[in-house]
């Protein structure tokens, strides 16, 4: 696996830009700088593989965010392909099953081939865009949410997987639960006084550091702010208070 917790001084930005020429003009605003990024759908239809490749070789971490939820075999191969990008983390849909998740683990590891890291993969238990009653309502889960975040997150560690993207509301339960070496991956970050746009459940980067993210993920507070580098150092620097 991937060390991607040696990265953990760094936030994870999402750059769900539309496409290259985007991303590219917000990376430079980061000279020389090397950064974790997370690629999600959008901008990874829109380049490929030729992107991740560039921002591997500039030096960045990458979180290729796909959500993979197919049947095992074809999840299997799908990273098998990925293994071979040399990304440092993706992931699947953990409702998929935990065949499903065992299959996605060997395809990375038979991609990556002998004397290479796999990268790390973790599982998505709930978005964190979903609230309990919608859950409830739209799901037809009759459990608390928690419960529901706790579970997928447990078949994940038993699948074989590296950890979970969850809220951090859920972080230190699954922590104790799963263990703190279990990976607790949690978007929904928005530093003080920023607007939740579509997250339900939110905190900010020291909240989430203080109650068990492992790593936290920050999108529009960065990119879409009048001065991103500053609000990116604002976001390292409440992360850090987190300690």
């Amino acid at each position: 696996m991937a060390n991607v917790l040696s990265k953990e001084n760094r936030p994870i930005i999402a750059l769900d830009f539309p496409g290259k020429d985007e991303a590219v003009d917000f990376l430079r605003l980061f000279p020389g700088e090397e950064l974790f990024v997370k690629v999600g759908m959008e901008l990874y239809y829109q380049t490929g593989a030729d992107f991740i490749k560039e921002l591997k070789r500039a030096g960045h971490s990458v979180f290729l965010d796909l959500k993979l939820h197919d049947i095992p075999n074809t999840v299997y191969r799908a990273m098998k392909v990925l293994a071979k990008l040399d990304i440092d983390m993706v992931n699947v849909h953990a409702a998929g099953g935990s065949k499903m998740m065992e299959a996605a683990v060997h395809g990375l590891e038979d991609g990556s081939g002998t004397g290479r890291s796999r990268p790390a993969i973790i599982a998505v238990t709930q978005l964190t865009s979903t609230s309990e009653e919608q859950m409830k309502t739209e799901q037809l889960v009759d459990r608390p949410l928690q419960k529901s975040v706790l579970h997928y997150a447990l078949l994940a560690k038993r699948a074989g997987l590296d950890g979970v993207v969850c809220s951090a509301h859920e972080a230190g339960l699954i922590a104790d639960e799963a263990g703190s070496s279990f990976l607790r991956v949690t978007p929904g970050i928005r530093p003080e006084g920023h607007a939740t746009d579509d997250q339900k459940r939110v905190v900010t980067p020291k909240e989430a550091r203080k109650i068990g993210a492992s790593l936290i993920v920050v999108g529009r507070p960065i990119t879409r702010a009048d001065q991103p580098r500053s609000a990116y150092q604002k976001v390292l620097k409440e992360w850090e208070m987190g300690r």
